[in-house]
């Protein structure tokens, strides 16, 4: 049997595939690289060519500019290419529009790149998809047992429930701008929110990009209104870091609120001065990520980031050999939760 680092290995640069001469997600300009999805701890501008979904690439087109890299192609999910006798795979993900886990396959020997994802609905993007293979190399950005998030559902009526009960005033809600943002616009669709959802600028080329896809995000409108009773039982969205500064001052006794599987942790909800802590996260939760491990039983779990510790030992109690790869690049904050 192969040994998987033969196929895959750990670098400064990222996951890199010697006989394929690639890398997943490399936190540095490369020559080849395959994109699981279009965040920019993972989807970086700047490689000679780029391999992703179609929607991955677009998301990278629409951040960085049509000349993102040197070449790029699009592989829809399940479609396989070949680079050097190495087959590659996407298959979805679960985390954000386009999101894929990359399965890689040579010489009989099958590992699978989850990149980001999480295993409940989302009615922006597919569900993850299973796939079984020899290794598995997960995130564990919620790896510990406290990370149990709620459903969406109840999070969403939670909102609206404190819009029904201040009607005067408006509700900020903070949501990062790729895949939480227009997560939490669809949820209040299908909570049957009919109403114009204002949003901050820096959501709007995103959420348009999301709609070309057909993702239908109701009326919308810029948040420019002048006067702040334009707002009042108004739900406004937009990026967390905007909560904090002046632009959230043009609204009505604001409720702050924010959508992140952090704001499970109290501290940090107070730190934020978040008065309506939503959690609504777009990674899996530590059911999430065990039920996923037990599900494909992988000879090998090798786990890229977040509380690799906690998933490692859970793994090795249930006869799962386990390694924590530690990879340097990725972001594991409040923001992208």
């Amino acid at each position: 049997m192969i040994k998987p680092e033969a196929l895959l290995r750990p670098t400064p640069a990222g996951l890199y595939c010697p006989p394929g001469d690639f890398y997943i997600d490399p936190t540095r300009p490369v020559d080849r690289a395959v994109i699981t999805h279009g965040h920019s701890d993972h989807a970086r501008a700047g490689h000679g060519a780029v391999l992703a979904t179609p929607e991955t690439l677009a998301i990278m087109a629409e951040r960085y500019g049509a000349d993102f890299a040197g070449a790029s192609e699009a592989a829809a999910f399940g479609r396989p290419v070949h680079r050097d006798g190495v087959e590659v795979t996407l298959v979805p993900a679960g985390h954000v529009l386009g999101s894929a886990q990359a399965v890689v396959q040579w010489k009989g020997l099958t590992m699978v790149v989850s990149g980001d994802y999480k295993r409940r609905r989302d009615p922006t993007c597919p569900p993850f998809e299973p796939v079984p293979c020899d290794v598995f190399i997960t995130e564990a950005t919620f790896g510990l047992p406290v990370f149990r998030h709620p459903p969406d559902s109840g999070e969403v009526a939670r909102l609206l429930r404190s819009v029904a009960q201040f009607p005067e005033r408006s509700h900020l809600v903070g949501a990062y701008a790729l895949g939480k943002a227009q997560r939490v616009i669809r949820l209040l669709r299908e909570a049957g929110w009919d109403k114009t959802i204002y949003v901050h600028g820096a959501l709007e080329r995103l959420n348009r990009l999301y709609e070309d896809h057909g993702i239908d995000l109701g009326p919308l409108s810029p948040a420019t209104v002048t006067t702040k009773q334009d707002f009042a039982g108004a739900i406004v969205i937009g990026p967390p870091s905007a909560l904090q500064d002046r632009w959230s001052r043009r609204f009505p006794d604001p409720v702050q609120a924010f959508a992140s599987g952090w704001m499970q942790v109290r501290a940090r909800a107070r730190q934020r001065g978040t008065e309506l802590p939503l959690v609504i996260s777009d990674h899996a939760d530590w059911d999430e990520l065990t039920a996923t491990v037990d599900e494909l039983r992988p000879g090998e779990l090798w786990i890229t980031h977040g509380r690799e510790e906690a998933l490692a030992r859970w793994a090795q109690l249930h006869d799962i050999k386990a390694r924590a790869l530690a990879l340097v690049g990725y972001d594991d904050d409040e923001e992208d939760g």
